[in-house]
């Protein structure tokens, strides 16, 4: 099992999609925000807009950019194809079945080892160089920190837009819970101008 670089960041599920709207599993196709999904991803922006993020980084699809910008009212420093959600292949635009096979190989996708691997790979390139920065994807990304905390992709769907704090403890584990104010108090904030 690859290893995750042992520091903190802030995740940021994207708002709601029209594939999240209908329940059909997007992977990588390019869908857009609902009006909800827009309001969600400004409502995340009492948390996260006024800290000054060392790095503010996305998915390229349109989703986790758009939630990027409304929810720190600026772009992020860049687009990063890694953070992209997992390849769904024959299963993408197809309803989301009520227990997703994560650990099979979706016909023409990417399977789950792929996945773990190119999640990990990318969250390892920003963590080295990076401290706490703001990372907005896709709910895989959180199935890839559960798998290497306990073994299992399985669990509660992230909520959109709902900024997370993602952080190691003990000498393997690692935290996803709901970002508080406290654990980006060591960031500086951004100046109001009037």
């Amino acid at each position: 099992m690859p290893e995750l670089i042992r520091r903190p960041f802030a995740f940021l599920r994207h708002g709601q999609s029209t594939s999240n709207l209908n329940r059909r599993i997007a992977g990588q196709r390019d869908v857009p925000l609902t009006a909800q999904g827009e309001r969600e991803a400004h409502q995340a922006s009492l948390l996260l807009g006024d800290v000054a993020w060392p790095l503010i980084v996305a998915s390229p699809l349109e989703r986790a950019r758009r939630t990027a910008e409304l929810a720190t009212g600026r772009a992020p420093h860049c687009l990063i194809g890694g953070l992209k959600e997992r390849h769904w292949g024959e299963h993408e635009e197809h309803p989301i079945p009520e227990t997703m096979p994560y650990l099979l190989s979706p016909e023409g996708g990417e399977s789950w080892a792929d996945f773990v691997t190119r999640i990990v790979a990318t969250l390892n390139a920003l963590l080295v160089e990076h401290e706490t920065p703001l990372i907005v994807g896709h709910s895989g990304l959180i199935r890839v920190i559960r798998y290497l905390d306990s073994g299992s992709p399985e669990g509660p769907r992230t909520d959109n837009a709902i900024p997370q704090w993602v952080a190691p403890y003990g000498t393997r584990g690692w935290e996803i819970r709901p970002l508080r104010e406290s654990d980006v108090a060591h960031l500086p904030r951004l100046s109001k101008t009037t």
